[in-house]
């Protein structure tokens, strides 16, 4: 996929089709930030259920606490660790139990170990264990609750970067295989196994991959590629499947820096996820566009 920029956030549909029925949200790594800004604005636009999930349960909590306090009772929390396939299943098997339907999910978790101008890939596993693989095996997990329904349509957002562009590869391979029309899900994790390996064996600088955040852009590289194949699976049966790039954001993740707000690329995001079901971009890469920034994120 490559980013394609949205020149300001889309206007909110006159029919609010999710206040019409049981409508049920899901946003993972949601206790600060983004996430926790993305629930906050579904649950005040009039989402029925809106999940705020987070591996930290005191901290989940605390931010549900928060959001109830401004009157939004509409908001509950589950913990979700989702680099920990125990806690996917244990996670989806309370929300079978609880909500039992699904209408949008919100793979926001994300973890990164570089500061600003640094690029080591010392945690490179542990960052495309949880960025790709914890977001691929949540969205797994829960496909079968989705509402497939041709009165409705099931939205997944995923919160991608520009860092994982198509056009950050140098490697002509990579780049070929990226961009095929007969892309699989194996094609993806030969890729990552690819990438770990050239970790491992201390090549991965010479090997052609992104140069900035190399193994956080790589974990938005597949999982960009994941949306691309799950959007042409669904194609037809009421789910589609966006990545969005929120932009250079302020955040933990950047350390503060940034050139707009979490509440600003959350409203983005949440116009996005409620747009009518005909307008729906699904397998698109789409992005915040900001005011201009020497930064490279």
């Amino acid at each position: 996929m490559e980013l394609e920029p949205l020149l300001s956030s889309p206007p909110l549909p006159s029919n609010r089709w999710w206040t019409r029925k049981d409508t049920t949200a899901i946003v993972s790594g949601a206790n600060k930030g983004i996430g926790y800004a993305l629930v906050k604005r579904l649950a005040e636009l009039g989402v029925s259920h809106v999940i705020l999930t987070a591996r930290d349960e005191e901290k989940g909590k605390r931010a549900v606490g928060s959001l109830r306090e401004e009157g939004l009772d509409n908001v509950h929390f589950s913990c979700l660790d989702v680099s920990h396939h125990s806690s996917i299943k244990t996670f989806v098997s309370w929300f079978k139990e609880e909500f039992g339907v699904l209408d949008i999910l919100v793979n926001n978790a994300a973890v990164s170990f570089n500061e600003i101008n640094e690029n080591t890939v010392e945690h490179a596993e542990t960052v495309i264990k949880t960025n790709f693989y914890g977001a691929k095996m949540l969205t797994e997990a829960l496909l079968p609750m989705f509402r497939y329904s041709t009165n409705s349509m099931s939205r997944i957002l995923n919160i991608s970067s520009r860092l994982g562009s198509i056009n950050k590869v140098k490697n002509p391979s990579i780049k070929r295989l990226l961009q095929s029309e007969s892309l699989q899900e194996e094609h993806i994790d030969d890729m990552v196994s690819l990438f770990i390996e050239n970790v491992r064996n201390g090549t991965w600088e010479k090997q052609g991959w992104p140069q900035v955040w190399t193994d956080y852009a790589v974990s938005k590289l597949a999982l960009n590629a994941y949306s691309r194949v799950l959007a042409r699976r669904f194609e037809g049966r009421d789910l589609c499947v966006i990545c969005f790039c929120p932009g250079f954001t302020k955040t933990s993740m950047t350390r503060g820096k940034g050139t707009h707000t979490a509440i600003d690329a959350a409203e983005a995001g949440a116009r996005l996820l409620l747009l009518p079901h005909e307008n729906v971009p699904t397998g698109k890469f789409l992005g915040l566009l900001a005011a201009a920034t020497n930064s490279k994120l």
